[in-house]
């Protein structure tokens, strides 16, 4: 049992070490305050959350037998990536002619709408079909024999949702702990610049994976 623990922290770690539109939008908010990068990691991982529990009980094959059904997904997802990632651009486009404290008023509305930094995190997992597959595949490794599945695998996904709340928490903070030379304007401007560009390039990828 412990040595299965072990390996299946160190397997989230991997995967959360990973690059991804996961990574990219959690920094991204962490630049407007910590709070709103948290409250995004929050939203990111009740979606890791969700599609362990849709794992669990075995609703993820469905997807994975009608191409018709993760086709939708992958539509909407790159839809999901697309969306953001202009709107990150054109955010940078915009902040390039602002005034500085035109910016910053700007940037105390968009850190004080939690909601909103819970909803664009758990949005950006849940319109991902690959993270659905992902846990269908990756949770059942770690299931102990002898153990019952349907708990054993909910058990793991509330283990890895938590891990990965203090493993992106880190992220947030160390943003946080940057953000006197993050948020100059040229600096900022140019992460958000890179942040969009990265969100796109991921919508189309996910748009042309057949």
């Amino acid at each position: 049992m412990l040595s299965t623990l072990v390996a299946f922290l160190g397997a989230c770690t991997l995967i959360a070490a990973s690059p991804g539109p996961s990574t990219v939008l959690i920094i991204r908010q962490s630049l407007h305050s910590r709070r709103a990068g948290f409250l995004t990691v929050l939203g990111n991982e009740t979606g890791v959350f969700v599609w362990g529990v849709v794992a669990a009980f075995g609703l993820t094959a469905l997807l994975t037998a009608s191409e018709v059904a993760y086709d939708v997904m992958r539509v909407v997802g790159a839809v999901v990536l697309v969306v953001f990632g202009v709107q990150t651009l054109w955010r940078a486009r915009r902040a390039e002619g602002a005034a500085d404290d035109g910016g910053m008023r700007e940037e105390g509305k968009e850190g004080r709408s939690g909601w909103a930094s819970y909803r664009t995190g758990l949005l950006i997992n849940l319109a991902n079909p690959k993270a659905a597959i992902f846990a269908m595949s990756f949770l059942p490794q770690f299931v102990p024999r002898g153990v019952p599945h349907l708990p054993a695998m909910l058990g793991l996904a509330a283990l890895w949702a938590v891990y990965e709340i203090g493993y992106y928490s880190l992220y947030v903070w160390f943003v946080g702990r940057m953000r006197a030379v993050l948020s100059r304007s040229g600096v900022r401007r140019r992460l958000e610049q890179i942040s969009g560009g990265v969100l796109l390039l991921l919508g189309a990828r996910l748009a042309l994976d057949g």
